[in-house]
């Protein structure tokens, strides 16, 4: 099993930047894709970008553009650049494998004001 842990989320303003970053705890991370998923209150957690092992990503409508995915499966580590961030981005965000997940993190909350 692999422990997630996210971070680096922060208040921003409309139009700013954040990095988040995500630790995994077990090699089997770097033969697994994953993703960056999102929960604002009052939502489902919806899947906003995958990368796969070899790094090919995909991203939803509403960040393509925006945001990028990447990894370093020597470390064991994902990132999600943010930029151009809007005030819709406003949720708690987690990492984990898409369709087959491990136990959930504790998530970091990025909160975008107007």
């Amino acid at each position: 099993q692999v422990q997630l842990v996210e971070s680096g989320g922060g208040l921003v303003q409309a139009g700013g930047s954040l990095r988040l970053s995500c630790t995994a705890s077990g090699s089997i991370f770097s033969i697994n894709p994953m993703g960056w998923y999102r929960q604002a209150p009052g939502k489902q957690r919806e899947l906003v970008a995958t990368i796969t092992s070899g790094g090919s990503t995909n991203y939803a409508d509403s960040v393509r553009g925006r945001f990028t995915i990447s990894r370093d499966n020597a470390n064991y580590m994902m990132y999600l650049q943010m930029n151009s961030l809007k005030p819709e981005d406003t949720a708690v965000y987690y990492c984990n494998r898409p369709g087959r997940w491990f136990d959930w993190g504790q998530g970091t909350q990025v909160t975008v004001s107007s």
